[in-house]
């Protein structure tokens, strides 16, 4: 008894009352709509054979021509080629459906108009021709017009053709074979004459007319709808002079319109429930107050969880943007009053950018993180010298370890120096852990990166194994199982002194998985951390190490002097940064404040009197990716002036659109300069 009234129980007869009501319900409306079907299929067969009819009538127009020419001869007169010419210029319609007259005597063609372009048909045998003998035969046999095709003419191009036989009665009035009147009829303008369209249009028909060719024993489609889908297709078959048209024709939307199925439908659903929701109710009562107050329990539990995220974010946003926000405002200010003093202007310079730079690192860090749950991140792998990025590491972080007389230690423990990976992810992996073990450990301590290659379980792969090391402060058990969490910190930048954002070690965990490797970190409070990083990579080919080697870096520096740039920017400020920047290292710069001047400025200028465009992507009228794609599409010289991206789309799949776009290459904003110019002169100089 207990089971009967249970959740499962009641859902199961309530789900099994309705359907068997919703089945017998639907059957009845099927036979009912069956008349429906019926009338329905009878308007489209009406409609197939009218169309058919429609054929034949417009069939009929044409041969009209045939029939004067067939007169001519039918009445003794000799027709010499010129006068041939001549009727058939008279008799051609306007839209040239007719592309060309022959007479076929004994059903070789002697006489065509016009000849040009139809000299192949010229001595062609229509009796004896393997595509053209059956229905020649036919017509000649019938005294019948009869159609031929359509199919590939001897003398070029589709098209179809009217045998209109001639006969001619000798003195004893007995008919003998003359031979035939031949119409040549461009097949496309033929089907577009006869409207087609509106059959599909205008009445919602799928269609198909074809027939079986006599020639070669195969169905040949005379006209279809563009999108055709003959799914419960009717199929009409219609006599035409010598042959059977069979016309397939399909409702659009079925034989049955979508309104009367979705009313079915609806009439059929709101019977079924109302047949089951009496025991539905019945049964329902006796525990939908528990259920209710599960659901509510669950519903706090999602919306308190939800509230406590996004109270974490915003307190740790607010908390970080604040901070280093503080510092820019404050300093700047302090320099304002102080701009006089040269060293204090130089100190609070240091320390406005030092704190841009920090801001700068949590709003990528923060993007990045966002891009990696949304699953848009995506590798580039390509080939790698692993050993030299490895060894570059240390640079980076040289100055800080230097200050803080931190021992650095490298040991390459690896037999295969040239991988394929996505050299800036691995780049990112290791520059945060790196750069946690200098944060976190105190002076005069010790940072260690092994890197040891062990056997990969996969085939031409290398799998390795990175260990940072450091005596830095360490982490208590209780914490580790929430480094990976987002903006967790054990110690706030308040209590250590350390700025961060809580984002570097779940942006790490998300990439080495991105990867499919492992990462495993162990620590101790007040002894040090240990990070274990697993990863596998394809080793590189000796092609693709030999094209490494010959891609050398240029170390000669270019002289801008002189050179002409073209800078699209719509923000004032932005473009009085660059366009400053760029005349103080030689440039001569010229502003266009949105894409559309942008293309009007580059058409107007002279070929080369542009070196180079900056191209901003977001800007009215016309953003850069249509500009540089305007651009490409002029004439000369100006299709192949250097377009760079210098834009606040930052993310790779930018750096992709703006590649695909025609430009050459893609610099994020806020830009640094050295990047910038390098950029520019490995630009200019290809």
């Amino acid at each position: 008894m207990n089971r009967k009234i249970t959740p499962k129980t009641i859902r199961l007869h309530t789900v099994f009352a309705f359907l068997i009501t919703f089945a017998v319900v639907m059957i009845c409306a099927v036979i009912l709509n069956q008349n429906q079907v019926k009338e329905e299929q009878m308007k489209a067969a009406f409609t197939a054979e009218s169309t058919v009819n429609r054929i034949e009538s417009q069939m009929n127009q044409y041969l009209v021509a045939s029939d004067f020419m067939k007169n001519v001869v039918e009445s003794g007169y000799v027709v010499t080629d010129n006068q041939f010419a001549q009727m058939a210029t008279l008799l051609q319609d306007e839209e040239h459906v007719i592309e060309a007259f022959e007479l076929a005597k004994d059903g070789l063609v002697s006489q065509v108009y016009p000849l040009e372009g139809n000299e192949e048909a010229i001595g062609l045998d229509m009796l004896t021709h393997p595509e053209r003998r059956k229905e020649a035969q036919l017509a000649k046999e019938s005294g019948q017009y009869t159609i031929a095709g359509p199919f590939e003419l001897v003398q070029g191009g589709t098209g179809a053709l009217l045998f209109d036989p001639i006969y001619m009665k000798d003195a004893s009035g007995e008919e003998t074979f003359w031979g035939f009147s031949l119409l040549v009829l461009n097949w496309d303008k033929f089907v577009d004459r006869l409207g087609l369209d509106s059959l599909e249009n205008a009445t919602n028909y799928h269609y198909r007319i074809w027939k079986h060719s006599m020639s070669t024993d195969q169905d040949v489609s005379i006209a279809q709808c563009d999108d055709l889908d003959l799914t419960s297709a009717l199929e009409v078959a219609c006599k035409v002079p010598n042959d059977t048209w069979y016309f397939e024709i399909a409702a659009r939307n079925g034989w049955l319109s979508a309104n009367t199925v979705l009313a079915d439908f609806v009439i059929a659903l709101a019977i079924a429930f109302l047949a089951g929701i009496g025991f539905w109710q019945f049964e329902q009562q006796r525990y939908k107050d528990r259920v209710y107050a599960r659901e509510i329990e669950k519903s706090a539990a999602k919306a308190r969880l939800a509230n406590e995220a996004k109270t974490r974010f915003l307190f740790n946003m607010s908390h970080d943007i604040r901070t280093p926000m503080n510092a820019i405002i404050g300093f700047s200010e302090l320099l304002e009053e102080h701009i006089t003093e040269r060293e204090k202007v130089a100190d609070y310079i240091q320390k406005i950018k030092s704190s841009s730079e920090f801001l700068l690192s949590l709003i990528n860090d923060i993007l990045e993180m966002a891009r990696i749950e949304s699953g848009k991140a995506s590798l580039n792998p390509a080939p790698v010298n692993s050993r030299k990025l490895l060894e570059s590491l240390e640079a980076v972080f040289e100055p800080t370890m230097r200050k803080k007389d931190l021992q650095y230690t490298c040991r390459l423990n690896i037999n295969h120096d040239y991988v394929i990976c996505d050299e800036t992810k691995v780049r990112e992996i290791l520059l945060n852990v790196l750069g946690n073990s200098v944060k976190y450990t105190p002076d005069g301590g010790q940072i260690s990166l092994i890197v040891t290659e062990i056997p990969s379980p996969k085939a031409d792969c290398v799998s390795t194994r990175v260990i940072v090391e450091d005596t830095g402060i360490g982490m208590s058990e209780k914490y580790l199982p929430h480094i990976f969490e987002e903006f967790t910190r054990e110690r706030t930048s308040t209590e250590s002194k350390v700025v961060g954002t809580g984002l570097g070690l779940p942006i790490v965990k998300a990439l080495v998985e991105l990867m499919e490797g492992t990462i495993q970190v162990e620590s101790e409070l007040g002894k040090g951390t240990r990070t274990t990083i697993e990863l596998t990579f394809p080793t590189a080919s000796k092609e693709q190490i030999d094209f490494l080697h010959i891609q050398l870096p240029s170390d000669e520096k270019s002289d801008f002097a002189g050179r002409r740039i073209l800078l699209a920017e719509d923000n004032d400020l932005n473009a009085e940064i660059a366009m400053t920047i760029l005349e103080e290292n030689g440039f001569l710069a010229e502003r266009a404040e949105d894409g559309q001047i942008c293309v009007e400025m580059v058409k107007n200028a002279k070929d080369r009197y542009y070196s180079l465009i900056l191209m901003d992507i977001q800007m009215p009228n016309m953003n850069g990716y249509d500009a540089a794609r305007e651009i490409r599409r002029l004439d000369g010289e100006k299709a192949r002036i250097p377009i760079i991206a210098m834009t606040a789309n930052a993310f790779e799949e930018d750096k992709k659109k703006a590649l695909a776009a025609g430009m050459n290459a893609h610099i994020a904003k806020p830009f640094d300069l050295q990047v910038l110019l390098k950029t520019m002169e490995q630009v200019l100089s290809k």
